[in-house]
């Protein structure tokens, strides 16, 4: 079954923290994280609809300028979202430039941005090129449960962690993945098409089970259909399975409520990308810099029952020998402790 959403470090373990989720099947990605990006070819960047920042230290950060660049004089919308005054951050940082000429461009790259409080209130406003990047439309939300976005296909939540400042941590959940079997499509006489996309929207809609669907294709220059009901599709051509999930923690001290939180967010994900900064025997160190070990990090993805952990945020220091660090992730998530 192939996976619809393919996550992957942009930086490795030792650079800027970014991770691109890239849709399998759509000309679209997401973002965690806004650090260096010039790595990625600008196609993959003009992919992206959302990004998610957890906290805008310069290195958390530092990606902007280098996007709005490849955005720009595009028709585009991008959404950003952030910790308390993000508006302002990404406001301030738009202010630096002079836009005396965009009034006049053909297109209006647009930003929505929405800055998340841990009273559950959020602030979103509208950044639009032609109006040289002022703010506008600013209104206040309430997000109930952590669920910051919710589509069709999946949904992000999040958590606010302690580094001394909020950290967002975030989890993009699939809402479930559905498989068709091409071999039943076969003994039905029925051909691969439009027509499944709509089935499977019609599934995540949860239309009731006897409503009638259509199935339609073009056979010799005219269209041809067959009627069956979707509870008949789903048993006869379909495989659905939980969906995947994948989190993103990063920037967080030792504790044990920020264990908590990242255990409950993390459980069951199928990738756990988590900071891993310092060896165990430096645990002062990073107490005193507000981040994990690389033992914590391996007990937390234990205890959350994660399948794949990968670790990321090594100090530049341990350049050359990433492995001791990615050795001790490990062994602390086989032995479930440190």
């Amino acid at each position: 079954m192939k996976p619809l959403f393919h996550p992957a470090l942009v930086n490795g373990p030792i650079g800027d923290p970014a991770v691109y989720i890239d849709f399998l099947f759509e000309r679209r990605a997401i973002l965690f994280d806004l650090g260096e990006i010039s790595s990625l070819p600008p196609r993959k960047i003009l992919r992206l609809s959302h990004i998610f920042i957890s906290h805008t230290h310069m290195d958390h950060f530092i990606g902007f300028d280098h996007l709005l660049r490849i955005f720009l004089g595009r028709e585009k919308k991008l959404h950003l979202y952030g910790p308390p005054g993000f508006l302002d951050q990404v406001w301030h940082r738009l202010a630096s430039y002079t836009w005396n000429l965009v009034a006049n461009y053909p297109t209006d790259f647009t930003i929505y941005a929405m800055e998340i409080h841990p009273d559950g209130k959020a602030l979103r406003a509208m950044f639009r090129c032609r109006s040289g990047f002022v703010s506008e439309g600013n209104e206040s939300l309430t997000i109930s449960d952590g669920l910051l976005l919710d589509e069709e296909t999946f949904q992000v939540r999040f958590i606010f962690l302690d580094h001394k400042i909020h950290s967002l941590a975030y989890a993009f959940e699939e809402k479930f993945h559905v498989n068709i079997m091409k071999n039943r499509l076969d003994e039905l006489g029925l051909p691969v098409g439009p027509w499944l996309a709509e089935l499977k929207k019609a599934i995540v809609m949860e239309v009731p089970g006897d409503t009638p669907f259509r199935i339609w294709w073009q056979e010799n220059g005219r269209v041809v259909e067959r009627w069956m009901s979707v509870d008949e599709l789903k048993s006869r051509i379909m495989h659905i399975v939980p969906g995947q999930k994948i989190v993103y923690v990063t920037d967080a001290l030792y504790s044990n409520e920020n264990a908590e939180k990242i255990v409950e967010l993390a459980r069951g994900a199928d990738y756990l990308f988590i900071e891993a900064p310092f060896l165990q025997d430096e645990s002062e160190r990073a107490a005193l810099k507000c981040h994990l070990t690389t033992a914590q990090a391996g007990a937390l993805a234990h205890r959350a029952g994660a399948v794949r952990v990968i670790p990321f945020h090594f100090s530049p220091k341990y350049a050359g020998v990433e492995e001791m660090l990615e050795w001790e992730v490990k062994s602390a998530r086989s032995n479930g402790g440190y």
